[in-house]
């Protein structure tokens, strides 16, 4: 006898993919993504670029009941960087696609038992989340040891399959949440009024960069609004297909920066700025009205900060001597700022007004092989795909990398450590600050 609940399941899963066939049908095959495809470029199988995943999902009913864990392991390879769809002549949003189908088949296979834990019992509790990762930053050093390089990274102390051959960047003794001490932060100013999405790896990796925000902020007269206990944007849930932690970390976010009024929400994270203004409304059509108003209305304030300093500040006069020493910088542009969003003038523009000199590199909105879990699952193939990249910047002969991403900062501190560089990787607006302050400094 058939069991309902099995039934009632693969009902819905047909009802989910049907949902697909619309946007699978905008492509017509034309195998323009085979040019833009970091990964394709890298292994040259068609599995692996756009054209064949979309093909793979327009048989997802059949294939899952044959195969679905293969038919998982092909959709995870891929870098999510959205060069795909960028380049694609007939706007197929291949990366709401990709993601809506992990999604479906998470929902037939489950997730793995580690990814439960650290989804559903950590990453979708904040408080929880910033209490384990504050904990863990001061046992870093049992595991992992300093390299000897300038890019101030780690390496494992024990062989390890996961860590062996990479150098991290480690957690920072003292994460940005926890100078909020628990509490909202909010600043007077005659200015506009933005309100700070700090974002994981910026509040627990990169601290800096959200004080180098708040500073610029402040000097600007801006009024600052910034919640404790803010949640992750939810990349990670939602490209392993945990659409369920996915909307409760929106709900979170949404809930508390509806404490205050804004014109702008900032981040300073290319990759907390796509999410929110792309994936939130795109991915969560299902919720209730009210709420889903809210997720829009937020993502249509969402600015990169580098945007919001071109477009809103006067960013003249602040170096006009060129205090200090001046620098050769390159910058990187993160696939999801230039692709997703089009935003790749103002970081530049930012950098310029330092006082500093830019230098372009070869191919600078290529995708430097982060992509997230995707380091993790392929790492051969993301540092393949990050030499290249680390091979670009250093030939500009630049002293400093700027890029707007934090995730990209890590991928290219561990490409530049693995060549002996002492190149510095920074954010635009860390650079900006330190000239914006080099009075002070010095």
């Amino acid at each position: 006898m058939d069991n309902p609940k099995v039934t009632r399941k693969m009902q819905q899963l047909a009802r989910d993919v049907r949902k697909l066939e619309d946007q699978l049908a905008v492509c017509t095959r034309c195998g323009m993504c085979q040019a833009d495809c970091p990964l394709f470029a890298q292994t040259r199988k068609e599995a692996d670029v756009s054209r064949g995943k979309l093909a793979l999902i327009n048989g997802l009913i059949d294939q899952m009941f044959k195969d679905a864990k293969g038919v998982n392991e092909r959709l995870q390879r891929c870098l999510l960087c959205g060069s795909c769809a960028h380049a694609c002549p007939s706007n197929v949003n291949t990366v709401e696609i990709f993601l809506t189908a992990r999604a479906i088949i998470t929902q037939y296979l489950g997730l793995p038992f580690s990814k439960k834990i650290i989804f559903k019992k950590m990453l979708s509790r904040p408080e929880k989340f910033n209490d384990v990762m504050g904990k863990a930053a001061p046992l870093q050093k049992l595991f992992f040891k300093k390299d000897k390089n300038f890019q101030g990274t780690s390496c494992a102390r024990f062989a390890s399959p996961l860590l062996r051959h990479r150098h991290i960047v480690p957690l920072k003794e003292t994460a940005f949440n926890r100078t909020l001490e628990g509490k909202d932060l909010k600043v007077d100013g005659k200015g506009v009024k933005v309100a700070f999405f700090v974002g994981c790896l910026i509040d627990k990796v990169f601290p800096n960069i959200a004080h180098s925000v708040v500073d610029v902020l402040k000097h600007y007269d801006a009024r600052i609004f910034i919640p404790s206990n803010q949640g992750c944007c939810g990349i990670p849930a939602i490209a392993s297909g945990d659409l369920e932690t996915f909307e409760t970390l929106v709900k979170t976010n949404v809930r508390l920066f509806s404490k205050e009024k804004f014109d702008y929400l900032v981040t300073a994270c290319a990759t907390c700025s796509s999410t929110i203004i792309n994936l939130w409304p795109a991915l969560l059509k299902h919720v209730d009205e009210n709420l889903l108003m809210q997720i829009k209305a937020m993502a249509q304030k969402t600015v990169d900060i580098s945007w919001l300093m071109e477009k809103q500040f006067d960013l003249s006069g602040v170096n006009p001597e060129g205090k200090g020493e001046k620098q050769m910088i390159t910058y990187h542009d993160p696939c999801h700022l230039k692709k997703s969003l089009g935003v790749f003038d103002e970081p530049r523009q930012v950098i310029l007004a330092s006082g500093n000199t830019l230098k372009e590199m070869k191919e600078s909105d290529t995708c430097c092989g982060m992509g997230g879990s995707f380091n993790l699952q392929h790492y051969d193939i993301s540092s393949q795909i990050g030499r290249l990249k680390a091979n670009n910047i250093i030939d500009t002969g630049c002293s400093i990398v700027a890029t707007s991403c934090p995730a990209c900062m890590m991928q290219i501190s561990d490409m530049l450590a693995k060549q002996h560089q002492s190149i510095q990787v920074k954010h635009p607006v860390e650079i900006f600050s330190q000239a914006l302050f080099a009075d002070s400094i010095s």
